[in-house]
């Protein structure tokens, strides 16, 4: 049975994340995320609701196109407002003649160039396959997966971003770039990063390798104020909420608020009040699944 991976690159303002949600309608409406909400139709089940997300979008444009109850697995599960220029997902279809010759499924043999533009003329303006390849059968977008890379971009200014407000943070104070290069250093190799992670993250372990993490000046010429920061990192795992955290933490070196020292008692006690806050979303992306 053919088995396909796409890579998917999407503008997360209006998605209530990755990962398919269904909740209670009374659940929905206290979470602030009715705007994203469309009456479920599918679900079958009396007062829920699906929530926007990635998966659901792109998943219906593949039954669509391959007309078979198919489902779309992700390698991540980011959150609402979280973006993406590399995110992966598979899934696999039938080959089975009988079911060909009823318009069902996509053989291998008819390509995947015209299966990318098949989805990509049902799928909305905030989401785009970027890129169709037809892989093993036992492909797993999670399992197999050893590293992603994610980035934070901050505008530290005073004067607030307009045209591309929805993927930078804005940072009022003037932040110390050679501060926060240094305080990135810290978090790079192997730690418990209990203290950079959101409560009830539910992984066994809090273990992470962090194989890079850096901050560069990334301002534009054109800008007409301030200055931008983007925080590149990279590892062969993230937990809840993890880069967010990290990025604060970084921002609060920036400040002059927390010190390297700071950074390592926090990686030591996995205590989350010694690391810095969870930013907001906006401003994260997730750039590349790695698979080899």
């Amino acid at each position: 049975m053919p088995r396909y991976k796409l890579t998917i690159a999407y503008d997360g303002t209006d998605f209530c994340g990755w990962q398919k949600q269904e909740p209670l309608l009374e659940h929905a409406e206290g979470t602030g995320s009715m705007k994203h909400v469309e009456e479920s139709l599918e679900a079958g089940e009396p007062g829920r609701v699906a929530l926007r997300t990635v998966q659901a979008v792109v998943e219906k444009a593949v039954r669509e196109v391959v007309r078979e109850p198919v489902i779309l697995f992700g390698a991540s599960r980011t959150d609402s407002g979280v973006h993406a220029r590399g995110q992966v997902a598979a899934f696999t279809t039938t080959d089975d003649p009988a079911q060909l010759a009823r318009g069902s499924g996509w053989p291998v043999e008819r390509g995947t160039d015209p299966l990318l533009r098949a989805l990509n003329g049902r799928l909305p303006d905030d989401v785009l396959v970027t890129a169709i390849e037809a892989v093993d059968a036992a492909f797993d977008p999670v399992g197999d997966c050893t590293g992603k890379g994610y980035s934070y971009t901050i505008h530290a200014s005073r004067t607030r971003p307009l045209w591309d407000r929805r993927y930078v943070q804005q940072v009022w104070d003037v932040l110390d770039l050679s501060r926060m290069q240094e305080a990135a250093a810290v978090l790079v190799g192997e730690h418990d990063f209990a203290a950079f992670a959101a409560a009830g993250h539910g992984r066994q372990t809090t273990v992470r390798t962090v194989y890079s993490c850096s901050v560069s000046d990334a301002t534009p010429p054109d800008l007409a104020a301030g200055t931008r920061l983007r925080i590149d990192i990279s590892g062969n795992g993230f937990l809840w909420n993890m880069v967010r955290i990290v990025a604060g933490t970084l921002v609060e070196a920036g400040k002059g608020r927390l010190t390297c020292d700071d950074i390592r008692e926090a990686l030591r006690t996995g205590d989350r009040r010694k690391a810095g806050p969870t930013l907001p979303p906006a401003g994260l992306c997730l750039e590349w699944v790695r698979y080899t």
